[in-house]
């Protein structure tokens, strides 16, 4: 056979050739001895496909073992989505399925490609009935999912929280910490305060916010915990896994990079938690920001009473007054980088403070003042104050630490405003407990300002966003920002133009700064000063000229939330708001 077709092959190869002559072709090769080096070549290949295919497998086993370890909180977790959708969407949901982007997928597989980390279903819309089933929002199935807290018991592990900075640092950390601890079904243990930064205060969470209040008010958000159990610590083969997330991280991020981890190893803890989750998330997560920050984080019995008698006070000496939170602590003028008059000396000193933040950068402070980033001294944050229309019988509230130069430095704003008052001034016995401790000063502050009838800012640090927002939530009170980027070239030149120029000027400067209703777009700005999707009606307008500038006669009287008190057992020593027009979105 073979000896045929080496014939036939030849015999056509022949009558191919040019010159038509026969070419003879052997019907079989001799042959030829294999080389050493292609033999080892071809084993070495082999070898090498072997172990990629191989560690390929292993890296898939490992990744299922994890899955599979929690195979049956997934089953629960999947059937749990599914009989709610089903209850949801009622007989449209009878077949279990969903259709999306057109096409029929079992349900089960769609909750279990959004629990496993496949985003791409997030894109899907929910805007039409398709046949026998329903075309399904995953960000609804999302929001089924975190409809309910998940018990202790059910959830994916527990979530550990170490805040960082000043109070109302730590309060916008305690916040996200909830809402993560939600997109994660996780059980939040109680969150650790920061005892290291620069203002050491080893006060913990319970010392300022009722941890009783906090955990109760939330329950139905989130299952939080004051500790790890000690059987759950016991049964860890190795202690808690410890990471920091990258700051304003998106949700996704946690699910595909933080879940994974807390699945695993069941207590997990973030490390440095503030401003680590977006600003920008879905309504229901915000609203739960709301919640936090606006209802559940309550202080504790002690400093809300003493704020609140303090604010009766001011009340008491005068129908209207003003806070200002002055901020001109010798730490903030030393991170800020700016120079404000003071030689030598204040170079020297405030160099001195800088050189405890390793990573601050060379600033100018002629190019950080024209940019509005330095505060305003006591002495500019009176004269503006004058120039808006405030006269000098004005009550002023004054909220701030240490002043960089003592009585020398606040001298010109008791000049321009002679009633001026400290937390000291009005509390001197009544302070001495809390004297030590900077964070649980800062609440009582933050108290006695949120009562005030105008806010005035120095600059845009954490005090004043969450203050602000909080004032724009309860009900609108006007909060007014130097523009600061502004007045700094104003007030460099205010010798050489008279008053009433001056005045003008501010005015013109200020607008937009002025805690108008409307000052942002909803969905602009950062959530903890802007919290629009909280707000469901345009807040009141005070009686301000229609210049805008004229000090606002706001209302005086506080009214207790009946929510609070609801939950409070009818105690009126519940913290007291003020009365307010607008209402607040459902949260």
């Amino acid at each position: 056979m073979g000896v045929w077709k080496g014939r036939w092959l030849s015999t056509n190869l022949a009558l191919l050739h040019p010159n038509g002559k026969h070419v003879c072709w052997r019907s079989a090769a001799t042959p030829r001895p294999i080389s050493w080096s292609v033999v080892c070549g071809v084993m070495l290949f082999g070898l090498g496909l072997i172990s990629l295919l191989t560690g390929h497998v292993a890296s898939h086993l490992e990744w299922y073992s994890h899955r599979l370890g929690h195979r049956s909180l997934y089953s629960a977790l999947v059937r749990n989505l599914v009989f709610r959708v089903t209850n949801v969407f009622g007989n449209a949901t009878n077949t279990n399925r969903v259709l999306i982007d057109g096409s029929a997928c079992r349900m089960e597989v769609i909750v279990r490609q959004l629990i496993f980390g496949n985003r791409n279903i997030l894109n899907t819309t929910m805007d039409a009935k398709r046949g026998g089933g329903v075309l399904v929002s995953a960000c609804l199935l999302i929001l089924l999912m975190y409809e309910a807290a998940v018990h202790e018991r059910k959830s994916n592990g527990y979530l550990l929280i170490a805040t960082s900075g000043g109070l109302n640092q730590q309060r916008t950390g305690i916040t996200d910490a909830v809402v993560v601890a939600r997109i994660l079904n996780a059980t939040l243990v109680v969150p650790e305060l920061d005892h290291y930064s620069f203002w050491k205060d080893d006060s913990d969470f319970a010392n300022i916010f009722d941890v009783n209040w906090f955990i109760t008010y939330l329950a139905k958000d989130i299952t939080i915990v004051k500790r790890v159990p000690d059987k759950v610590m016991r049964s860890m083969e190795k202690p808690p896994y410890t990471m920091r997330v990258p700051r304003k991280s998106e949700p996704e991020y946690y699910l595909d990079q933080v879940f994974p981890i807390l699945l695993r190893r069941r207590v997990l803890q973030l490390t440095k938690f503030d401003y680590r989750l977006a600003n920008n998330l879905d309504d229901e997560l915000q609203k739960l920001r709301c919640r936090v920050n606006y209802h559940a984080l309550r202080f504790t019995k002690p400093i809300r009473e003493l704020g609140q008698r303090l604010a009766m006070r001011m009340q008491k000496m005068a129908s209207r007054y003003i806070a200002v939170h002055l901020r001109f602590e010798p730490d903030m003028l030393a991170f800020s980088g700016c120079y404000f008059g003071g030689g030598e000396k204040e170079r020297r000193e405030l160099s001195e403070i800088r050189k405890r933040w390793t990573t601050l950068p060379d600033l100018s402070p002629d190019g950080e003042r024209k940019r509005g980033k330095c505060p305003l001294t006591p002495h500019e944050v009176g004269l503006m104050l004058r120039a808006l229309g405030f006269t000098n019988d004005t009550y002023l509230y004054v909220a701030s630490g240490e002043i960089y130069g003592g009585d020398e430095t606040m001298q010109p704003l008791k000049d321009l405003f002679p009633n001026i008052y400290t937390k000291e001034m009005l509390a001197e016995e009544e302070l001495k407990p809390f004297l030590p401790f900077s964070s649980r000063l800062a609440a009582i502050d933050y108290i006695v300002c949120d009562e005030s009838n105008v806010f005035v800012t120095n600059n845009n640090g954490n005090m004043a966003k969450i203050l602000a927002g909080r004032r724009r939530y309860m009900g609108h009170k006007r909060t007014i920002r130097p523009n600061a980027k502004k007045l700094s070239a104003l007030f460099t030149s205010r010798h050489k133009i008279d008053w009433d120029t001056f005045a003008s000027k501010v005015k013109a400067c200020q607008r937009g700064f002025m805690g108008e209703p409307d000052e942002m777009r909803p969905g602009r700005g950062e959530f903890h000063e802007y919290p629009s999707t909280c707000v469901c009606e345009k807040p009141f307008m005070d009686d301000l000229s229609q210049d805008g500038f004229r000090p606002p006669k706001l209302a005086a009287n506080n009214v207790t939330m009946k929510a609070d008190l609801a939950m409070n057992g009818g105690n009126e020593e519940s913290v007291v708001l003020r009365k307010r027009s607008g209402r607040r979105a459902s949260t």
